[in-house]
């Protein structure tokens, strides 16, 4: 009788423990999943349905099917379909120009600084600053510093250009700072993926005589892909929410030309007048969808030799 106690106690502990080692994952990723269904999945599941209706934040919104996303895209006579297109061309101009730059500066400049150059820690730390402020307070900086009379730009040239209310100085102006501002990111990134590369194939590579171009697209950059991939892909994604850049330096102008979607999505959701929440939503979700579109070629034709393998 006492044995079978036994058995059934033992039994009961390895039942409990089992358990137990079965809840502890969740005790972890339970709070992150909380906070993910709370502020993440429920606000897109939320903005989808709203974009299918016709809403101005305060009455009760009626659904109106596809007829927003069929004026955004096929009326051409629509404001909505005049500021959908001219936010768009606007947000690729900068994607277009913007990515490799922000892909190829900091690869450069952590190249430079993994090639033993003396306080490389200091000159990381450099670069990575201005990543820790607001965009709000990098703006203002930058907006003095391209200011038409004051600014040292123009005193050091001795020139009058207007580099915030003219074309193409307006599109130089926020690329500058986008770069200037995002670039510690990356070059941390690429710091870490170059150190992690054996020495032994440069070293290989140095007795078959090969040049420091032919090293780098060999060795440097296959052996970074992954990163390289990680990187290619975030960057596109952030450069088409850009927002604050266009909105503190250049307020969207001149004549609209650097007036990015999301400026025309929160102008139409929050912006003078009313609400047009229901379109500005359809509007985030097709730029939604072309980011997710435009990832997923990246991801397969940047991944396409590791897919083979």
């Amino acid at each position: 009788m006492m044995q079978t106690a036994t058995n059934y106690t033992e039994k009961s502990k390895k039942q409990k423990k089992s358990t137990q080692s079965k809840l502890k994952p969740w005790a972890y990723i339970g709070p992150h999943l909380i906070f993910f269904a709370l502020f993440g999945l429920v606000p897109l599941v939320y903005g989808i349905y709203i974009s299918f209706t016709q809403w101005d934040m305060t009455g009760e919104a009626v659904f109106v099917g596809l007829r927003n996303y069929q004026e955004i895209l096929f009326n051409s006579s629509s404001t909505f379909h005049i500021q959908f297109s001219e936010g768009l061309k606007n947000t690729l101009i900068y994607v277009v120009v913007s990515v490799p730059l922000l892909i190829i500066v900091p690869l450069l400049i952590a190249i430079a600084l993994n090639t033993k150059i003396k306080a490389a820690g200091i000159f990381q730390s450099i670069f990575y600053i201005p990543g820790l402020f607001s965009i709000s307070a990098i703006a203002l900086i930058w907006t003095l510093v391209f200011n038409k009379r004051l600014g040292p730009i123009n005193n050091l040239f001795g020139s009058e250009v207007n580099w915030i209310t003219a074309q193409p100085y307006a599109w130089i102006v926020i690329l500058v700072v986008s770069i200037w501002w995002g670039i510690g990111g990356n070059m941390v990134i690429y710091r870490a993926a170059l150190s992690a590369i054996p020495a032994e194939l440069y070293e290989a590579a140095d007795i078959d005589g090969a040049s420091s171009v032919k090293k780098f697209f060999y060795i440097t950059v296959p052996s970074m892909k992954f990163p390289l991939l990680y990187t290619f892909v975030m960057t596109t994604i952030g450069s088409f929410n850009i927002y604050g850049q266009p909105v503190m330096l250049t307020n969207g102008g001149p004549t609209k030309s650097t007036t990015v979607l999301m400026m025309h999505i929160r102008n139409l959701a929050f912006g003078k007048g009313q609400s047009v929440a229901g379109m500005a939503s359809a509007m985030a979700v097709l730029l939604g969808l072309i980011m997710v579109i435009i990832s997923a070629i990246q991801f397969i034709l940047l991944n396409k030799d590791n897919s083979k393998g």
